[in-house]
């Protein structure tokens, strides 16, 4: 993928300008909220839960799309055509009801019991002194995190080869070092307001070009009249089989259980304001769907065959449809927006990885019980930052899957593993320590087995049964344990507060 065939490198002044002058922001920020990131653990993790509505919402949108959205499903659009929409109704779904229901609850349980990180709400709930499921969900999300944030600087790498002819292996690196700066310096704050700008960029990008490449091409009736030509199933949204099309929707069951969308609600001043918040990011989710989804479409209409992209690869149709039809600073514009959306996530992951490192590993177990100064607790969770960065790039430079389905086995492993246990940990009461220990593990070996297994693999999505027999563990195991005596009145609590 490092050779230059197919490749238009842009040069023009106007287009790098746009880009640098994007980068310029996002690095200025990060310098901008250094100050306030430095005061604490809870300041550099959680931003001290003082975010507003519109910032929660656009943040928790963009950190969980990714390059998943902007490469992988426009990529996926661009082979598979209109069937593809069913890879993004289910997220949509599954997030308005996070907004709406489980947020609530989830906020004004972590700051009840002063927790910053999900390994810390789970071993508050349910009054685990030994450890054990913060280290076994800590396992989980490093395993899985390092993984889905090699997809995204492997996303960067594919981005700037594909907009300015630099080599996949140092576009990898760029994208990893940009991120890296200002993830150190401004922890949560700054990667919470790049978000929103992010999602600006990604929104206009998303909605400006498939306008004006459809409008070029002759208009909507001439695209359809060009893919229905080409194979009448691109324009048959239900040209896949059952198995695949429950997978598609099943993506959304994934969000419940990704640790870089649930601190967001974590976040929030007042959780009353989340409905603000799930008005706001449901249209934001829609909107920007639906431009992805076009400009595969579009793409395809366009150029027939993948031997007319760069790299003969799909998922390069994005910045190579802008790169040949839009204005060199719209085109800057569009490269920004492939960053935001690789930067809104990987941002996220690092800062969640980092915690458990940081908060779980180091604070709460190795040294519990101890006093230690918030100020080196923030240095050390730059210095495993860091690390995190030069792991997950090594990863990315050794690693050949496409976008899309690395991070779906990303999100598959998450979803599934933490997914129920976030559920069922706030809304049944008769949950238990070792039924959450249970599916943490189904979950777990349940999407890698699945995943690994051709036969399995080929019937459905691993997120969809990985998430189903690990609530089946959850419910069985805790059914013939004992719950915790206090577990209860700290759910009823909670539940009486959340109704007010």
């Amino acid at each position: 993928m490092e050779h230059a065939e197919n490749v238009v490198v842009s040069s023009n002044p106007w287009s790098v300008a746009a880009f640098i002058f994007y980068l310029t922001v996002i690095i200025g920020i990060g310098i901008f909220t250094t100050r306030f990131s430095s005061a604490g653990i809870g300041e550099y993790f959680l931003a001290g839960r003082k975010l507003k509505q519109f910032v929660v919402a656009l943040s928790a949108v963009v950190s969980g799309r990714s390059s998943w959205l902007l490469l992988g499903v426009t990529g996926m659009a661009y082979t598979r055509g209109v069937s593809a929409v069913w890879a993004v109704v289910g997220y949509i779904l599954v997030e308005l009801f996070l907004f709406l229901f489980l947020a609530k609850r989830l906020r004004r349980f972590t700051e009840r019991m002063d927790n910053i990180t999900l390994p810390d709400f789970f071993e508050s709930r349910f009054h685990d002194h030994s450890g054990l499921l913060r280290i076994a969900s800590v396992t989980i999300i490093l395993i899985f995190m390092i993984s889905y944030i090699a997809a995204q600087f492997s996303g960067g790498g594919k981005a700037f080869y594909s907009s300015f002819g630099i080599p996949v292996s140092s576009g990898m690196v760029l994208t990893a070092a940009i991120v890296l700066i200002y993830t150190v310096l401004g922890g949560f704050l700054a990667v919470s307001l790049t978000d929103m700008i992010q999602a600006f960029f990604m929104l206009i990008a998303l909605v400006v070009l498939p306008i004006i490449v459809i409008d070029n091409h002759g208009g909507y009736s001439v695209m359809l009249n060009s893919l229905r030509a080409l194979d009448i199933s691109l324009i048959d949204p239900f040209s896949l089989s059952v198995g695949a099309l429950i997978g598609y929707i099943g993506i959304g069951l994934g969000s419940p259980g990704n640790p870089h969308i649930l601190v967001r609600y974590m976040s929030i001043d007042d959780p009353r304001q989340l409905r603000w918040s799930a008005l706001i990011g449901t249209v934001w989710n829609v909107v920007m769907a639906w431009g992805a989804l076009y400009i595969g479409l579009i793409g395809r209409a366009v150029y027939s065959q993948s031997s007319e992209l760069p790299g003969s690869d799909s998922e390069n149709i994005f910045p190579f449809l802008a790169q040949t039809h839009l204005h060199p600073v719209l085109f800057g514009m569009v490269v920004a927006a492939i960053f935001a959306a690789i930067m809104s996530t990987a941002d996220s992951q690092l800062l969640v990885a980092a915690s458990g490192v940081v908060r779980d590993i180091y604070q709460k177990l190795i040294h519990k019980g101890r006093e230690i100064s918030q100020q080196r607790l923030v240095w050390y969770s730059r210095i495993v930052v860091l690390l995190i960065v030069v792991i997950a790039t090594g990863l990315a430079l050794s690693g050949s899957q496409l976008i899309f389905w690395l991070v779906l086995f990303a999100w598959a492993g998450l979803g599934a593993a933490l997914g129920p246990a976030i559920i069922l940990a706030l809304y049944w009461k008769r949950t238990t320590k070792w039924g959450i220990f249970a599916g943490f593990g189904v979950g777990t070996l349940t999407t890698i087995i699945w995943n690994q297994t051709p036969a399995l693999k080929h019937i459905i999505y691993e997120l969809v049964p990985g998430f189903l027999f690990a609530t089946l563990a959850i419910i069985v195991v805790s059914l013939f344990t004992k719950a915790p005596p206090t577990a209860c009145n700290d759910l009823q609590a909670i539940g009486s507060k959340y109704k007010k």
